[in-house]
């Protein structure tokens, strides 16, 4: 099978001397132009667009790319916010971590560099969430920098078009990818816009045409040289994740009511759902009876229905049960700095009506949504 050539082999070929020109010319032509973080040199937007973007869809980023700059017009508006209003605007985006790193990088742009992002990959690679392909995006986008990148859609682009075997997440791969993707840049004397220009492009081929699922092959720019198209191995390149079996993970979780409202508990900064606020948890439901017993609950479970959750490495199984406050239970004098009764920083008792100030994991915010009608 077709091979990319190792780094010894360094003639480049036809295809690669032409690669960049021919790709500059289709972005040009037929690539997108009209995404709400382009037609801007702006360093923020750019980077707020390219975390969100990290292995999640241009239309599910679009909604929440619109609501954070309203509410975080700039760097140092996002530097100064509370971590919890940054996690309850993330909550449902998913993989949690770019949400606190993004609260850090802002802080980090403020405290080390004036408020003002660096213009070199180097330097944007320093910052807190920001790798190598993240740091690419942002300069040649923001500051016309010549820098190579190499995300998920460039990947698949690189292996289908010049038969790269093996899986690209293998540290060989990839090592192997960067060296191409490298050789594939524009001259050094291109222009800022041409670098900008072919960054996209390679951003537009890997999420318009070249897709996981059923590429478009006859729209593509690189079909009659393309490997993976002479050869009709699409959907083998690149080669899948070695299959590994998915654990199950199980937890009991506890919706606890009083009248419209429920309890809600913060999660460790670390692990899953990070610094989210979700329902109080134990590993079994004799452990979460003493757990709503402690939180005053009365004697006594309603089951719901379970529900289950697929993260990248396992599955999570959730049992929910829900309870109800004991009436010799009070919750006076608990009361937060937003008037959210609260146990202290780690517990708050929120009203429904007021979960979106909160950031919930998305399954839980479906748990509660779909009971929201018997808690009111």
């Amino acid at each position: 099978m077709p091979a990319f050539p190792t780094p010894a082999e360094d003639t480049a070929s036809p295809l690669q001397a032409a690669f960049a020109s021919r790709l500059i010319e289709w972005q040009r032509r037929h690539g997108r132009h009209d995404l709400p973080w382009q037609n801007t040199r702006d360093p923020y937007w750019i980077w707020l667009s390219e975390i969100m973007l990290q292995q999640t869809q241009v239309s599910t980023v679009i909604p929440y790319y619109a609501k954070f700059l309203a509410r975080f017009p700039d760097v140092a508006a996002l530097a100064s916010a509370p971590i919890d209003d940054v996690m309850a605007l993330w909550a449902g985006l998913g993989y949690y971590s770019r949400a606190r790193n993004l609260h850090r990088c802002a802080q980090a742009v403020v405290e080390r560099h004036g408020g003002v992002f660096p213009a070199s990959p180097e330097a944007l690679a320093q910052l807190p969430g920001i790798g190598r392909s993240t740091a690419a995006a942002i300069a040649s986008f923001a500051f016309g920098a010549r820098a190579t990148i190499l995300d998920g859609n460039v990947k698949r682009v690189l292996a289908r078009v010049f038969g790269i075997e093996g899986f690209p997440g293998e540290k060989r791969v990839e090592n192997a990818m960067w060296t191409l993707a490298e050789r594939l840049m524009p001259a050094s004397d291109a222009s800022s816009d041409d670098v900008s220009a072919y960054t996209q492009g390679l951003m537009d081929l890997g999420a318009t045409l070249c897709v996981r699922g059923k590429p478009d092959c006859a729209r593509c720019p690189f079909a009659t040289d393309c490997v993976a198209h002479a050869t009709g191995r699409q959907r083998e390149l690149p080669a899948a994740r070695p299959k590994k079996t998915v654990p199950t993970r199980r937890t009991w979780m506890l919706v606890l009511r009083d009248g419209a409202s429920v309890l809600l508990e913060r999660r460790p900064p670390s692990g899953i759902w990070g610094g989210l606020w979700s329902l109080p948890e134990a590993p079994d439901e004799a452990a979460l009876a003493e757990r709503a017993q402690a939180f005053g609950a009365a004697e006594g479970f309603e089951r719901l229905a379970p529900l289950a959750h697929t993260f990248t490495h396992f599955k999570l199984e959730i049992e929910p049960r829900c309870a109800d406050l004991g009436r010799e239970s009070s919750r006076r004098g608990m009361l937060n700095s937003v008037g959210i009764e609260a146990r202290d920083d780690a517990t708050a008792w929120v009203p429904l009506a007021q979960i979106d100030d909160y950031g919930v994991p998305a399954p839980v915010r479906k748990l509660l949504d779909a009971l929201s009608g018997s808690l009111v």
